[in-house]
């Protein structure tokens, strides 16, 4: 298999498995509080991902100052922040306008590669950003008619605000792992963005779990726990980094537009919220944006991005 064709699939499926992780979140949010529920996801995760790395690669990476702090940057913009205000979010809006906000992704990534990483896109690429996001808006803002108004949640606005808060962290994610990509193996990046991340849930997390009721917990809520340290954490961001390090950030930035699809046709099956023809059209525009961009030829090593910025 083409390594650029394996990036893809890699990518795709991590953003499945992402875009679950809003209906996960929406079960989670109602059933802990947000911290314990992030902290205890890490831990999932990390527990997982930890003896990976021992058997594969013999123990953590040693790496500098710089590459350190990247880690962290990118557990504290990618899972920390990203994971805090989606959960907060989808307690004031529904999982459908959620999906809304995160149709946002792949021009924001797009946006911050171009600034910051000096990503210049070519035609197909910006055509491909172009096209997933008028895809996944179809599918949303279009699809959201459906809805009643009750069906929005208690203050859609603030829940919004704060789910495009999250959007912008995963913007950040996406660039931080490109730039952590060059010195630091795909598995070693996914186990430190578990571990800093879970020490980063921590004591907020101790503090919310003294005397909370786990009794009161269904069995809805725990498994949307196991599903987000398992699925989300562990293997999505094995899957994501895994494909990051073989593709420009822009390029993988229009990957991100699998996650609001993911995310609907989630909602719909395992949330009950409405389906409409906008859902079809807008996954029509995202698949076409993904397979304008598997077409074009690898760029050459030099325009990949691959020597990080100063």
């Amino acid at each position: 298999m083409r390594t650029d064709t394996r990036a893809y699939l890699e990518l795709t499926g991590a953003m499945v498995l992402v875009g679950s992780s809003v209906v996960a979140g929406k079960l989670m949010a109602e059933s802990l509080p947000v911290f314990l529920a992030g902290g205890l996801s890490s831990a999932i995760g990390a527990a997982i991902l930890l003896p990976v790395l021992f058997a594969r690669e013999g123990g953590l990476p040693v790496v500098g100052r710089r590459e350190m702090l990247v880690l962290f940057l990118q557990a504290f913009t990618g899972i920390f922040l990203f994971r805090v205000l989606l959960l907060w979010g989808l307690l004031f809006t529904s999982a459908a306008e959620g999906g809304v906000i995160t149709s946002t992704t792949p021009a924001v990534v797009g946006l911050i590669s171009f600034l910051f990483l000096k990503e210049r896109p070519g035609p197909r690429v910006w055509a491909g950003i172009i096209l997933a996001v008028a895809g996944i808006v179809a599918l949303n803002v279009l699809g959201s008619g459906a809805q009643g108004g009750g069906a929005r949640g208690p203050a859609p606005l603030l829940g919004n605000l704060l789910i495009f808060g999250a959007v912008v962290s995963e913007a950040l994610f996406t660039i931080f792992g490109k730039v952590a990509s060059e010195r630091v193996s795909p598995l070693a990046t996914a186990v430190s963005a578990s571990v800093l991340s879970l020490a980063l849930f921590l004591p907020l997390g101790l503090y919310q779990a003294v005397g909370f009721n786990f009794s009161s917990v269904g069995f809805a809520g725990w498994a949307s726990v196991a599903h987000y340290g398992v699925f989300v954490t562990a293997l999505g961001y094995l899957l994501w980094f895994g494909g990051l390090a073989r593709v420009p950030a822009s390029t993988a930035g229009v990957f991100t537009g699998v996650l609001p699809v993911s995310a609907v046709v989630l909602s719909y099956l395992i949330l009950g919220e409405p389906f409409s023809w906008a859902h079809p059209v807008g996954m029509a525009c995202v698949l076409a944006a993904i397979v304008l961009i598997a077409r074009q030829k690898p760029a050459p090593a030099a325009a990949t991005g691959s020597d990080p910025p100063a």
